[in-house]
């Protein structure tokens, strides 16, 4: 419900940043502390929550669950996959709903 109400009852008692979940601000709180409890077992690399980790994993793993779908060019992050469609020349990823205007 707190999706719909915009509700974040749980602040960070350093900075302040609000959280709509406790577990939100848990692992948000050790930007603060520097711990990073959650160790890839390949490298040794340690991270703040279990999500980056998981992403982290698909290096070693060659997982790539991102694919676009001009070229086939697969990666690792939808944020990578977002930079690249920028590459692709004459494509407009922005297009007006009112009028005909598109853009990068």
């Amino acid at each position: 419900m707190r999706t719909h109400t915009g509700e974040r009852p749980y602040t960070c008692e350093v900075c302040g940043e609000a959280f709509k979940f406790h577990g939100n601000l848990k692992t948000h709180r050790r930007i603060h502390t520097g711990e990073k409890p959650y160790k890839c077992e390949v490298c040794g690399q340690s991270f703040k929550s279990s999500g980056f980790l998981k992403t982290h994993t698909r290096i070693h793993t060659g997982e790539r669950l991102y694919k676009c779908e001009l070229c086939g060019k697969a990666f690792i992050t939808s944020g990578d996959l977002k930079r690249h469609m920028k590459l692709h020349p004459g494509e407009r990823q922005y297009n007006c709903a009112a009028c005909s205007f598109a853009c990068k």
